[in-house]
């Protein structure tokens, strides 16, 4: 009785000691169990177990890695992100400013003659498209009309040049006043003596074309608040961003008023007119 007793005791420890041997297998423990024929199934749960923790760890390793580079990638990201938005925020303040400095400065006109000229225009020394030295002097006693662009725009270029020359051939017919029209480059890199030459003659006989030395260009740019910048930059192929006005200025190279975008051709030929009659019924 005693001995059945043993040997049941001696069996449930046995079986204690398997499930045991098998749980901790299971949870990355490596524990032998106490009997010979569990060591086999120990041995088998070892194995498996080995192999489990060792794929868990080569797991946890890729993991590791995905985390911690992570949040350097995106951080990566979120900096080029925040670099971009600065430069496009920077860039249309700087536009805006130049194109409010223009209206403030022609509604100040509009206010009467006590408020005194526009500080829009001034001298200048550039070379037109036949090679010749030009001044601001040599349009004096000529009512002009100035546009500044580049011989490369693809297309706002060429639409406003083209409603000038017929703003230009309209003013003389239901007026008979003369207007010269200027184009001046803000791409003075490319846009050399010849290249101006050929591109003003696609528009009008009248039409002068003017480039000049880069420093020269910015200095006049700055004089008539005209702001430009390369966009797009590969190589020597880019685009000029540019302020799209047209300068009326007095046979005495005043500044009069500026006419934008949204103006038609009857809107630009009226506008003229219009200003040109109001300042000679001062003048008189």
């Amino acid at each position: 009785m005693r001995l059945d007793r043993l040997e049941n005791g001696f069996i449930s420890y046995r079986f204690l000691c398997t499930s045991s041997s098998s749980n901790q297998s299971n949870s990355g423990s490596d524990e032998s169990s106490a009997g010979a024929n569990s060591g086999s199934g120990g041995s088998s749960t070892g194995t498996n177990t080995g192999n489990s923790e060792s794929s868990g760890g080569s797991q946890k390793t890729e993991q590791g890695k995905s985390i911690r580079g992570s949040p350097v990638s995106w951080m990566s990201f979120f900096l080029l992100l925040c670099t971009g938005a600065g430069l496009v925020f920077y860039y249309d303040r700087e536009k805006k400013r130049h194109i409010e400095d223009i209206t403030s400065a022609s509604t100040s006109v509009k206010q009467g003659p006590s408020v005194g000229k526009a500080a829009i225009g001034g001298p200048f020394s550039l070379i037109d498209h036949n090679g010749k030295p030009v001044t601001e002097k040599d349009f004096f006693g000529k009512w002009t009309v100035v546009y500044f662009g580049f011989t490369h725009c693809p297309d706002i270029c060429p639409d406003e040049l083209q409603k000038l020359a017929s703003a230009v051939d309209k003013i003389k017919e239901t007026s008979g006043i003369e207007i010269v029209p200027v184009f001046i480059s803000v791409d003075p890199e490319r846009d050399t003596v010849e290249q101006v030459g050929e591109y003003v003659k696609e528009f009008h006989p009248n039409l002068i074309g003017l480039t000049a030395s880069p420093e020269e260009i910015k200095k006049t740019a700055r004089a008539y608040r005209v702001y430009y910048m390369k966009t797009e930059e590969e190589g020597s192929d880019y685009l000029v961003d540019h302020s799209i006005v047209m300068y009326l200025m007095d046979p005495k190279m005043e500044f009069v008023k500026f006419f934008g975008k949204n103006n038609d051709v009857d809107m630009l030929t009226d506008g003229i007119i219009k200003e040109i009659k109001q300042y000679k019924k001062v003048k008189a």
